[in-house]
């Protein structure tokens, strides 16, 4: 009975289906059902054109003839529908917004002997005298936990004790990350400074008059009707913006060259206070800067790096806890520094959720877009309490510069778009070399994929920076070739070195 009993279980149980989520990687389900969606077009056109090649081959040459007799005798119908046809492709081509490059790029490295170590940091921050015990074991905690290395940069006038913060020592510093990017960027793309048409510069916290692009319009001697444009306050996430700017200027004016400056300026903004929300931008902000060649000529397609794609910006300012969420103001002793809000990630997080419901729709493919709706449709009309889905991003992009802003925004930004450590390896290792630089930090980035080796012909990078106001912006390029780092590039002397791990 119990042998007869055993033998009948076993004959069940192998009459069952086999437990698909253990026989069959999922993984391979979905990549599947995302080719076949996205593929679906070509999929139903190819049996059709293989109808028609098939009927085109079976005719014989009183087919064909037949077929020119018929148009011979409707030729003003031939003829309408010919002009019609060449018509709409001349309006529709000359409405295709050009096509706007990035030539190259170089991101500015600063001397040896601007590093400011951990323990430089701490000394130096206790030697001005500035500082009480509690907002020194602040810092302290915060430089542990910030995911910034050793090798960081911080202005000449920070090296001093007490320090040294003027105007004079704040030009100094502009002029040095702005014209070491530039003089790398001229040198490495054989422009002359005179073709420049458009110069964007973006600084947010320091804005002397006369402004940083005409510094560098009187350095360079650039020519009296180029389009140039400072732009000040805006945060991180400025760099963004003038790559916006300058593609909207690039639509207007032809064969043109544009040339953006994106930099952060510490030397006066230095916060030697107690009050601890203005303590953590010492910690995190240090030297760097990037300068662009962006083009709409045709015929720099083929030396260019990448087209850019589509930008997104979203802006959170008509809300009061966002616009105060990084603020700059005077402490109760007077002393002036940026703020930051304890809502600040939370800020962040609704900023981006926002942003990526714009940019979702034109990057995604069709196959993410059908889940989504679906999930929607389910919860909104039948009322199920569904979990919302979040789109797989890793589907639309290969690459992503998340604005290294500190550990918790890259943190935020990996698990919101659950990507993967080798996705986000280019942002923790560029907060880790170079710190918080601003809206700079997004092309140290790109530079650290390509030292690398990792961009492809066809590979497509998101760019997402995050600023004061409170501002989310996006950028989205193409490579349109496999890339290879420029000469005198941020990462020469120590990409080899990295990653390393981050306690």
């Amino acid at each position: 009975g119990a042998g007869g009993d055993t033998v009948g279980v076993r004959i069940h149980q192998s009459r069952r289906l086999p437990d698909f989520l253990q026989s069959v990687n999922l993984k391979y389900v979905k990549l599947g059902y995302h080719y076949l969606i996205s593929n679906l077009l070509a999929l139903c056109l190819v049996p059709l054109i293989g109808a028609i090649f098939i009927h085109a081959s079976e005719m014989n040459p009183d087919d064909v003839l037949q077929l020119w007799l018929h148009l011979k005798y409707n030729l003003v119908s031939v003829v309408i529908c010919s002009a019609f046809l060449v018509f709409g492709s001349t309006v529709y081509i000359m409405t295709l917004p050009r096509a706007v490059y990035l030539v190259d790029y170089s991101c500015y490295r600063a001397p040896e002997s601007l590093k400011a170590s951990y323990r430089q940091f701490m000394e130096h921050s206790r030697l001005t005298g500035d500082f009480d015990d509690s907002s020194l074991e602040f810092q302290r905690k915060i430089l542990e936990r910030s995911g910034l290395g050793d090798e960081t940069y911080v202005p000449e006038a920070m090296h001093f004790v007490p320090p040294r913060p003027s105007m004079q020592a704040a030009r100094e510093e502009a002029e040095q990350v702005m014209f070491g990017a530039l003089d790398n960027l001229f040198a490495n793309t054989n422009l002359r400074p005179k073709e420049i048409g458009i110069l964007i510069v973006n600084c947010s916290l320091f804005n002397p008059t006369p402004s940083l692009s005409a510094m560098i319009v009187n350095k360079y001697k650039l020519r009296g009707n180029i389009k140039s444009f400072n732009l000040g306050g805006m945060g991180c996430s400025a760099g963004v913006i003038a790559v916006d700017l300058a593609k909207d200027l690039l639509q207007i004016h032809r064969n043109t060259y544009a040339v953006v400056v994106s930099t952060e300026n510490i030397t006066q903004n230095w916060y030697f206070g107690n009050k601890k929300s203005m303590l953590i931008p010492n910690c995190l902000f240090r030297v760097g800067g990037a300068a662009l060649l962006l083009s709409n000529k045709a015929a720099d397609r083929r030396r260019s790096k990448y087209k850019l794609v589509h930008v997104v910006r979203t802006h959170k300012g008509a809300d009061d806890k966002a616009f105060h969420c990084v603020y700059q103001e005077q402490d109760e002793n007077g002393k002036t520094g940026v703020s930051l809000s304890k809502d600040l990630m939370a800020i962040a997080g609704g900023a981006l959720k926002t942003n990526i419901t714009t940019l979702g729709p034109v990057v995604l493919p069709i196959s993410e877009q059908l889940i989504f709706f679906m999930t929607l449709v389910i919860k909104k009309v039948f009322k199920y309490n569904l979990r919302p889905y979040i789109p797989d991003f890793k589907l639309a992009f290969d690459h992503f510069c998340i604005h290294a802003g500190g550990r918790a925004v890259i943190d935020e930004v990996e698990k919101n778009l659950q990507l993967l450590p080798v996705h986000v390896e280019a942002s923790r290792m560029t907060l880790h070399r170079f710190g918080n630089t601003s809206s700079s930090s997004i092309w140290y980035e790109l530079a650290y994929i390509e030292a690398k080796g990792r961009m492809r012909r066809g590979n497509k990078v998101w760019q997402i920076a995050f600023g004061s106001g409170f501002k989310c912006n996006s950028a989205v390029w193409v490579a349109l070739r496999s890339v290879a780092p420029s000469k005198n590039g941020p990462w020469d002397d120590c990409i080899d070195r990295y990653p390393v791990k981050v306690i």
